[in-house]
């Protein structure tokens, strides 16, 4: 899910789709307005899900989409390999998610965690 905004209305630490990938607002610089034109924005971000730094330049009267970002909670009901299955604590739903190497120590089954759901992609959200 997605809504659509202006530039001018992004701040930082808000999100954005450069790319069609959520990312996390790093900075924003604004020009002034030329003799002739409309005042322009340099908008970097980092992708929320493969940590790619973007960046695009645009009028501030451009419409840009911004994704619907939810944190969500879990229960882990399995663990196999790298692979865990997840259960919504929501709407009960299972689902499968890789386990990065960093957090393999901190998922363990029948525990609660909490991920990250934008654009039909999932990431854990494990905070220490």
């Amino acid at each position: 899910m997605k809504q659509q905004v202006e530039v001018k209305e992004l701040k930082e630490g808000k999100y954005v789709i450069i790319d069609d990938e959520a990312c996390v607002i790093k900075s924003i610089t604004k020009s002034k307005p030329g003799k002739h034109g409309a005042a322009k924005a340099r908008v970097e971000a980092i992708g929320l899900f493969d940590g790619q730094k973007r960046s695009f330049i645009g009028s501030v009267a451009t419409k840009v989409y911004v994704p619907i970002v939810e944190r969500k909670t879990a229960q882990v009901l399995s663990i196999t390999g790298d692979i865990a299955q997840l259960m919504d604590m929501g709407d009960f739903s299972t689902f499968e998610i890789v386990v990065p190497d960093e957090y393999k120590e901190k998922v363990k089954e029948g525990e609660e965690i909490s991920y990250i759901t934008a654009l039909s992609k999932v990431k854990l959200d494990i905070r220490t």
